[in-house]
């Protein structure tokens, strides 16, 4: 058993982490209050540079950018990097919110505004927060982790109900099939779950599908001011 001198100590180290904990989202809501409009891109940090795919990233960053939209990733390599090499040629924030991990990641080095984090779920509220649409490029267990959170969240009224943008057909439509044939059969979820997704392989209909929100969300604000 902990004795009373061990028990003490173990206050103390949670009391700081909770500190800590504080102080990152201090830091993020501090750094990030200035970038909206904003688009989160997410997507596997294994992407090479010479892959397509890399090029379609960046094209639909670079667009969403020149539409006024700041760019937030995860601020790695892969796809978070091909994301901010977009948002950085267009101009607008182009923003990493980097993570402390035991293989050290590197910020990329085209994010002009970047954040790191040592929690998670201290980034993942903040890939969020300032985020008008989602956008989900191909990748791992992170990707999925953070595709399902985001759905989560609408599903719960947790957040508002944003496009979440899967791009790349060949890659997600297995995902799709797989929540229709198992999870929606066993109604485990139901049929508006599903709705929330789209699945695109244009990088001008993904910019098209953003914009077509944000400008409908706008205009209803507007009139909700007005009343």
């Amino acid at each position: 058993m902990a004795n009373g001198y061990e028990i003490n100590e173990l206050s103390k180290t949670e009391s700081w982490r909770m500190f800590r904990i504080m102080g990152e989202f201090v830091e993020g809501f501090d750094r990030l209050s200035n970038i909206e409009p904003a688009v989160t891109i997410y997507g596997s940090a294994r992407l090479k540079p010479e892959d397509p795919l890399y090029i379609r990233v960046e094209e639909v960053a670079f667009r969403l950018g020149q539409l006024g939209f700041s760019i937030i990733t995860g601020g790695g390599p892969g796809v978070m990097e091909a994301a901010n090499k977009g948002a950085a040629r267009s101009g607008v924030a182009s923003v990493g919110l980097n993570i402390e991990l035991p293989d050290e990641q590197v910020c990329n080095a085209y994010a002009t505004k970047s954040v790191t984090f040592h929690h998670f779920y201290v980034r993942k509220v903040m890939l969020v927060r300032y985020a008008s649409a989602f956008i989900v490029m191909p990748g791992g267990l992170g990707t999925l982790d953070e595709l399902t959170e985001v759905l989560t969240l609408i599903q719960t009224h947790k957040i508002k109900p944003f496009p979440v943008i899967l791009f790349d057909s060949e890659y997600w439509n297995g995902f799709i099939d797989w929540m229709k044939s198992m999870s929606l059969a066993k109604q485990y979820i139901s049929p508006e779950d599903l709705n929330l997704l789209i699945v695109s392989d244009s990088p001008e209909e993904v910019v098209n599908t953003v914009q077509t929100w944000y400008v409908k969300q706008e205009v209803a604000g507007r009139k909700a001011v007005q009343r």
